[in-house]
């Protein structure tokens, strides 16, 4: 049995309909909700959904579990509400680890590349723990995260219990279907996507550093489906343990993506430059770009989907169709 919080989101429906195809048996930790979420499961449906709240009940049942992977979080880059994202981006998966350290089970978690903060140079992108204590994440989501990872490598130092294998991996910007329900935290791709399709413009953030020219602004966009892989990699391969970025190592503009986008779906390329909100100000992430040396050197040799093909894919065999979902 394989577990995975937050299993019916973006990224855990995506790895759930991989382990379906595999036919592994699979707990699905989520709520459904009362609009379309159900549907990220829709076509390669778990052993079973338990709510979260039901999650420690479960657990105290003993179940024989093979792998834990821990997606579920608050991940909205603008959350507020910080006893909240302690709970549950903190608490819980320190939780979790726990358990799993105590019956013997591998533990995946999801960590993310917030984590940075403001680094701006491909060096400074290190998912090396000696360097971890230099980040400094510039919103409570980044710093949530940043806390778990300094509480595993807290807790290697000291020798204390771990799970047999474990990994965290810092996700980068992801994008793909099965997003649908994050609301204003959906990828740009699928943003841009819609306003494209209506017939408007990409609108793009201008940029509020003075080094850089409007739609300048470098992210490394990751395809959801390269992100499954890294994780089924690490699900084969029991022996490697770490802390990993988990991004495709190349940063690009957001305007090569605008320009992707509207190639995707058949539009002139046509951008508009809007003025970044006030609360994105001081916390939005100019630069971000996978240094892949340290999971290269653990033995993954996968290949990374280059952003217009991947964007090409997601439009095309997904958002353009009847269903979009995987």
């Amino acid at each position: 049995m394989i577990i995975i919080t937050g299993g019916a989101g973006f990224i855990g429906s995506c790895l759930q309909a991989s382990l379906a195809r595999r036919g592994e048996e699979t707990v699905v930790v989520d709520w459904l909700g009362s609009d379309l979420k159900w549907r990220n499961l829709a076509a390669h449906a778990p052993s079973r959904v338990i709510a979260p709240e039901e999650l420690e009940a479960f657990l105290a049942t003993a179940p024989k579990v093979d792998a834990v992977f821990h997606m579920g979080a608050i991940s909205e880059t603008t959350a507020r509400d910080a006893d909240l994202v302690w709970r549950t981006n903190v608490a819980l998966t320190q939780t979790l680890w726990d358990w799993c350290a105590r019956t013997d089970t591998r533990f995946i978690y999801a960590s993310s590349a917030a984590t940075y903060g403001a680094a701006d140079k491909p060096e400074l992108f290190s998912d090396d723990p000696a360097k971890l204590d230099q980040l400094t994440p510039l919103n409570l989501y980044g710093w949530s995260k940043h806390t778990f990872d300094q509480h595993v490598m807290a807790g290697l130092k000291k020798n204390a219990p771990r799970p047999p294998q474990w990994a965290g991996l810092k996700f980068f910007n992801v994008y793909g279907p099965n997003e649908y329900h994050k609301g204003k935290m959906i990828s740009v791709v699928k943003v841009k996507y819609d306003e494209v399709k209506a017939g408007n413009p990409a609108r793009l953030f201008r940029s509020d550093r003075p080094d850089i020219a409007d739609g300048q602004q470098m992210r490394d966009f990751i395809w959801v489906g390269d992100v499954v892989d890294v994780m089924l990699w690490l699900y084969d391969t029991p022996s490697v343990s770490g802390l990993f970025n988990c991004g495709s190592g190349t940063a690009r503009s957001y305007l090569d993506l605008a320009h992707a986008v509207c190639d995707a779906a058949g539009c002139a390329r046509q951008v508009d430059f809007i003025t970044m909100p006030e609360s994105l100000r001081g916390q939005y992430q100019s630069y971000t770009q996978a240094d892949l040396s340290r999971l290269r050197a653990a033995g993954y040799t996968g290949t990374f989907t280059t952003l217009e093909d991947g964007i090409r894919r997601y439009v095309q065999d997904y958002l353009a169709t009847d269903n979009p979902y995987l």
